[in-house]
């Protein structure tokens, strides 16, 4: 009886310290939605040199905060793009709103919008610009306004490069619009004229290039009324940047029909206004959005989801936020 419970001993040993000895076996597999119980609208993210992700939203926390992960569901505070000093001021009271990250001829170039509640005429988009993800942020000032560019509520900025030229979307229920840039991607294209792409239904545009499609991402509904926010993640797809996007049954997001990509839940509403989609090492594509949590309503908080393609649509496992699912892979998937 001793030598078997001394044969036992030794075995149970050897397991635990092989456990202990491979750091793989001791990591989460699984993560719960909101990934960061706080809120954090209007979500962008980047993937640095470093391999780390920064992740940019709407200043809830003031001067614009910004994330640092390696994995996409631990997050470390890396500070703000700005300061009260240094914050963009074109808009007297305005808030900085949806930001767009992108690195543009080795710089980090984010691209804002300024706002007041009601100021749909006076918003508009500026620039900032760092040598570091994390900055600090050099205001470069304003883009254009609402009512310089004649487009009402010009916000919800998203930067995007094809065939070796430089673009802006944006828009917010009055049609989005895109325009050329100039090479350095921090001027209007001299001669440049904006192009409706979608119609009065849809604000925060995002566009993913994929297989021969361009897919325009959007929210529609209200954002900000808490429990009673009605927002949701919709998609169409065209063959070429400037459309026309259309559903799987051919109509056209300009006449404002999509395919709804995440609605609400019994655990959240509200879920829109979503980030680039990144992939992890194992080439998993994963997406970032906001929503208001039932148990907690105060704020849009940050959730996540895999991204599935299926007959070349993008689609979410419930069209709805996870509650429990499988995590990204990473080969260190330590942050």
């Amino acid at each position: 009886m001793k030598r078997n419970l001394l044969l036992l001993c030794i075995v149970l040993n050897s397991l635990a310290c092989s456990s202990k000895g491979d750091p793989q076996k001791n990591i989460e597999t699984r993560y719960k939605n909101p990934v960061l119980n706080f809120s954090l609208p209007d979500p962008t993210i980047i993937r640095a040199d470093d391999k780390s992700f920064y992740l940019y939203a709407t200043e809830d926390i003031r001067n614009l905060p910004i994330y640092k992960s390696t994995d996409l569901i631990n997050w470390k505070f890396a500070g703000t793009a700005f300061t009260d000093n240094t914050r963009p001021n074109f808009e007297p009271g305005g808030g900085i709103w949806a930001p767009d990250i992108n690195r543009i001829n080795g710089i980090y170039v984010m691209y804002y919008s300024m706002s007041v509640w009601g100021g749909e005429w006076t918003c508009g988009i500026g620039i900032a610009t760092a040598n570091t993800p994390d900055g600090p942020f050099m205001d470069r000032g304003i883009l254009f306004r609402s009512n310089t560019i004649n487009v009402q509520n010009s916000i919800d900025p998203f930067y995007i490069e094809d065939g070796g030229r430089k673009y802006l979307f944006w828009g917010s229920f009055h049609g989005i619009y895109g325009i050329e840039l100039a090479e350095d991607g921090l001027s209007v294209k001299s001669g440049a004229e904006k192009k409706q792409v979608a119609g009065t239904a849809y604000e925060g545009t995002y566009i993913h290039k994929k297989d021969g499609y361009y897919y325009l991402f959007a929210s529609t509904g209200t954002c900000c009324e808490g429990l009673n926010s009605t927002y949701q993640t919709v998609v169409g797809r065209s063959e070429n940047l400037w459309g026309p996007y259309v559903d799987k049954n051919g109509q056209e997001m300009l006449n404002n029909h999509h395919e709804v990509l995440i609605h609400k839940n019994s655990a959240f509403v509200g879920t829109g206004h979503n980030s680039e989609i990144v992939s992890d090492d194992a080439g998993q594509n994963w997406v970032f959005y906001h929503g208001v949590d039932k148990k907690n309503p105060e704020g849009r908080v940050l959730l996540l989801d895999k991204v599935n393609w299926v007959n070349g649509w993008p689609s979410v496992e419930t069209d709805s936020p996870s509650l429990d699912s499988e995590r990204p892979l990473f080969n260190n998937n330590k942050d």
